[in-house]
C-alpha cells in the first residue's frame, strides 16, 4: 500500500501549490501550469508503479519458540531476506502482545540483495507470565524516487512464553544449600534404617526380630536378617491451586510495599518451581498437578533438565479461573494414579470454611498411603493480635479482630488435620518459596517419607 512521503508533500507544496494559484490568477499561463502539473502527477504515478513489485521475495521469520523471562529484558531474533540485486532499506514494526514492553515501535534495517539473510534483535521486556503469540510484522520500503512509502503486512508464526522470573527466590533459597558447619543443607549421616530393602546377611544380636527373614531363615537353617537403606529417590509432587481463591492479589516481595501487587497464584507458581530445582539438587523425583474444579494438568516425578523444562513449560502460561476447587476429585484421582508413597505437598487456600471442612472431609482417600503436606499462605491481616501495623481507628480495631479470628480458625483446622495425619503450616509470603523448600528439607531430613 503507498503512502505519501514527506519528499512528496514538499513537492506539492513547492509545485503543486504555486502552479495551481498561477493557473487561477493568470489565464493565460494556465495551459503551461496545467502541463507542468500533469508531468508531476505522471512522475508521482510511475514512481509509484516502479514500487509495487518491491515485497516480491521479502521474507521475516523467527524461531518457532522464544523464551522470556518475566520483568527481564529480553530479545527477538528476526532474519529479513530480499531477493532483489542490490541492497534495500526496511523500516520494519513489530506487533507484540500488549504485555510486552519495547524502547521503540520500528527499527531501520538495510537487507543485502540475492537472498542474503540479515539478522535483526528487537530488545522487549515482558510483563507478565504466559504464552502469547507473535503472528505479523510490518514493513516499509521507499519507493526508488523517495515519494511513495510502500507498507505491508506480513506472517509471523512464532510463540512467545515468558516464564517467571526465580532469581530472587533461588537467592534466598541458596542459603539453604551453603555448606558450612552450622547452616545450610549439608551431607550429614542420615538417622534410621530406612524403607527400601538392599541385600541379606547374617543374624547379630543387635537384631530385631522384625527384620528377620524367615523364609531365608528356615530354608538355611539359621538365623539371616534383613537390611534396609534410607531412600535416595523419592517422588516429591505440588499440587498447585488454580481456583477462584489462588486470584486473589498479594505484594509481591520482589516490587516492595509500594509496588505492583501480583495474585496469590503468581506466588504458588514460582515456589513450585523452586522446589522443583531444590528437589533435583537433592536427588528426588519431582512431579506437579494443578487443579480447580478439576485436575488440569498432572506431570508424573522425574528428574533431569529435561523434566524440569517439561514442569516449567506445563505451569508457566497457568492462569486462576473463576472455579470452586473440588477436593474429592483431585484425591480420587491422585490415589489412582500415584502408587508409590509420596510427599504432596498443596499449595492452597483453605480459608474458606467450607473448602476446609471438604479438604478435611476428603483427604484421608491419600492420607494413608502418602505423606501430605499442606502449605497455606496466609492472607493479608490475619494474625494474632498486636501484631500488625499500629491501630489508628475504630475501624482498625475491628478489623484486627476479625484478622484474630480467622487465625483462631486456620489454627483450628491445622490441629484437626494433623490428628489425620496431616502437616499443617502457615507460609509467609514474603518468604514463601524459602519456606516450602525449608519443610521439605525437614522432612527429607527426618526421613517421614
Amino acid at each position: 500500500m503507498p503512502i505519501p512521503s514527506s519528499r512528496l508533500l514538499l513537492w506539492v507544496a513547492a509545485i503543486v501549490v504555486p502552479f495551481s494559484t498561477v493557473a487561477g490568477m493568470i489565464p493565460a499561463a494556465a495551459p503551461f501550469c496545467w502541463v507542468v502539473l500533469a508531468v508531476f502527477a505522471l512522475l508521482t504515478v510511475v514512481d509509484a508503479l516502479r514500487s509495487l513489485r518491491f515485497f516480491d521475495g521479502v521474507s521475516v521469520t523467527a524461531a518457532d519458540t522464544i523464551r522470556f523471562s518475566k520483568d527481564r529484558p529480553g530479545d527477538l531474533a528476526l532474519v529479513l531476506s530480499q531477493p532483489a540485486d542490490g541492497d534495500r532499506t526496511f523500516i520494519i514494526g513489530l506487533s507484540l502482545p500488549r504485555e510486552f514492553e519495547t524502547p521503540t515501535e520500528s527499527q531501520v534495517v538495510s537487507v543485502p540483495g540475492g537472498g542474503r539473510p540479515s539478522a535483526l534483535r528487537w530488545d522487549c521486556t515482558p510483563r507478565r507470565r504466559g504464552t502469547y503469540v507473535l503472528s505479523r510484522c510490518h514493513l516499509e520500503v521507499a519507493s526508488p524516487w523517495g515519494l511513495w512509502g510502500m507498507r505491508t503486512e506480513l506472517s509471523l508464526h512464532s510463540e512467545l512464553r515468558v516464564y517467571p522470573d526465580l532469581r530472587p527466590e533461588r537467592k534466598e533459597v541458596a542459603a539453604l544449600f551453603l555448606r558450612r558447619e552450622t547452616i545450610g543443607a549439608q551431607a550429614r549421616r542420615q538417622v534410621g534404617k530406612g524403607r527400601d530393602f538392599e541385600k541379606l546377611r547374617e543374624y547379630i544380636p543387635s537384631d530385631t526380630y522384625e527384620d528377620i527373614h524367615w523364609k531365608a531363615t528356615a530354608k538355611l537353617g539359621r538365623p539371616v536378617t534383613k537390611v534396609f537403606q534410607v531412600e535416595r529417590s523419592q517422588e516429591i509432587y505440588v499440587m498447585v491451586d488454580a481456583s477462584r481463591l489462588s486470584a486473589r492479589e498479594v505484594i509481591d516481595p520482589a516490587a516492595g510495599e509500594n509496588g505492583p501487587r501480583v495474585s496469590m497464584l503468581e506466588r504458588y507458581v514460582n515456589a513450585a518451581l523452586v522446589l522443583g530445582w531444590a528437589a533435583e539438587r537433592q536427588g528426588d523425583l519431582f512431579g506437579l498437578t494443578t487443579f480447580g474444579d478439576r485436575v488440569v494438568d498432572f506431570v508424573r516425578a522425574a528428574n533431569g533438565k529435561a523434566h524440569y523444562s517439561r514442569c516449567r513449560d506445563t505451569i508457566h502460561a497457568l492462569q486462576a479461573s473463576a472455579v470452586t476447587p473440588d477436593f474429592e476429585e483431585l484425591f480420587s484421582f491422585l490415589r489412582l494414579r500415584l502408587r508409590r508413597r509420596s510427599l504432596l505437598l498443596f499449595l492452597t487456600s483453605l480459608d474458606d470454611p467450607l473448602l476446609a471442612e471438604s479438604f478435611a472431609a476428603h483427604v484421608q482417600l491419600i492420607a494413608r498411603q502418602h505423606l501430605v503436606l499442606v502449605g497455606l499462605m496466609q492472607p493479608p491481616g490475619v494474625g494474632p493480635l498486636f501484631t500488625g501495623p499500629e491501630v489508628t481507628s475504630t475501624g482498625d480495631v475491628y478489623q484486627n479482630l476479625a484478622g484474630q479470628i480467622r487465625w483462631r480458625r486456620l489454627l483450628e483446622l491445622g490441629a484437626s488435620l494433623r490428628q489425620q495425619g496431616v502437616h499443617f503450616t502457615l507460609l509467609q509470603n514474603e518468604h514463601l518459596c524459602a519456606e516450602v523448600v525449608s519443610n521439605y528439607l525437614e522432612t527429607r531430613r527426618r526421613q517421614l517419607l
